[in-house]
């Protein structure tokens, strides 16, 4: 069954400006700036007024109506990061052997790099590059905390998806050995 035409509505707050051109989302506010591009994606944007963004789709399939969601969604998390920013909290979890971390901020790429020694008492040192944009430092009155900032919502969770990807326990029972560093919270940077 094909829908004639479906839509979705976004609403934009005050002090952010959104602009869209050939599916390229550019999302501007105090915090910083954004570009998404969805040029993949079939739907049609317009402008009816300035503090609202219609998403539109003719003729789709279900599963095409369903990306109209996800748009609207992706467009609102930009939105959100360039206002109130994205902050995650990992832990670290050990039974015997205490994990160390180890901050480093590379001058060329000017990334963060997460050095995990001790992991399992493994001789071996583990790296992580942090994506684009995300901040990472050790919170200052909470032991074994990591805590990841930064504006774009998907470099953030994806950076601390590998921090906990990379201290995964192999040839182990995992229910015994839950060491490892985990995302304890999640939260925005500036608070309400």
């Amino acid at each position: 069954m094909k829908y004639i035409h479906s839509q979705e509505t976004l609403d934009i707050p005050e002090g952010v400006k959104v602009s869209i051109k050939t599916r390229i989302v550019n999302v501007e506010g105090p915090r910083g700036k954004l570009t998404k591009n969805l040029g993949h994606l079939s739907v049609s944007f317009s402008q009816p007024n300035d503090n609202t963004i219609n998403i539109d789709l003719h003729h789709g399939q279900r599963k095409n109506v369903a990306t109209l969601r996800t748009v609207r969604t992706l467009i609102n998390n930009m939105i959100i990061g360039v206002t109130k920013g994205f902050k995650y909290k990992m832990r670290y979890v050990y039974a015997h052997f205490p994990i160390n971390v180890n901050l480093d901020k590379n001058k060329e790429t000017n990334r963060w790099e997460v050095e995990i020694r001790n992991f399992l008492g493994e001789k071996i040192t583990r790296r992580v590059i942090m994506h684009e944009g995300v901040d990472v430092e050790t919170s200052k009155n909470v032991k074994d905390e990591l805590q990841l900032l930064g504006n774009d919502l998907e470099n953030v969770s994806q950076s601390a998806a590998d921090l906990q990807q990379i201290c995964r326990v192999r040839n182990k029972d995992i229910r015994k050995f839950l060491d490892g560093l985990y995302v304890s919270e999640k939260g925005n940077i500036v608070e309400e």
